[in-house]
């Protein structure tokens, strides 16, 4: 099985997660922790440790990240070295609501190497500009 863990600073990770309910429905799979103001990497670090002790051994580990090189990451990447999870963790940063969804419904059903292709092709192509173009002079859109 494959477990996701939404990291970031603040409460992204557990906002992203109640998103993702909303489109998806629950899933124990799929957990999220955010680094919040006041709470120091040592705490954050025991928090992360103690999520991870509910996964599995044997599970394969996705961390989707706010900012690759961010405390909250670079935490969660020691407790999993630590833990001696890394060789079973996959890690993408600059997570955003299509990467985070499209990792949910596809990695039971991809391989790790086309998954990865595949969300952050999903993720990359979803940032564009919206433009507003008006049908007539009025400026009605």
């Amino acid at each position: 099985m494959k477990y996701v863990i939404l990291v970031s600073h603040g409460n992204f990770a557990e906002g992203l997660l109640d998103s993702l309910k909303m489109l998806t429905g629950n899933h124990d799979d799929v957990i999220a922790i955010g680094l919040k103001d006041g709470i120091t990497a040592d705490q954050f670090a025991i928090d992360f440790t103690e999520i991870i002790t509910k996964i599995p051994k044997e599970s394969e580990i996705i961390v989707l990240a706010d900012i690759i090189g961010g405390s909250p990451l670079s935490t969660a990447m020691n407790v999993l070295a630590q833990s001696g999870l890394i060789d079973k963790t996959t890690v993408l940063g600059g997570m955003n609501l299509p990467l985070a969804l499209t990792t949910i419904l596809m990695k039971d059903v991809l391989d790790t190497d086309a998954l990865i292709t595949n969300v952050t092709s999903e993720a990359t192509g979803a940032i564009k500009q919206f433009v507003l173009e008006t049908n007539d002079e009025d400026g009605d859109i």
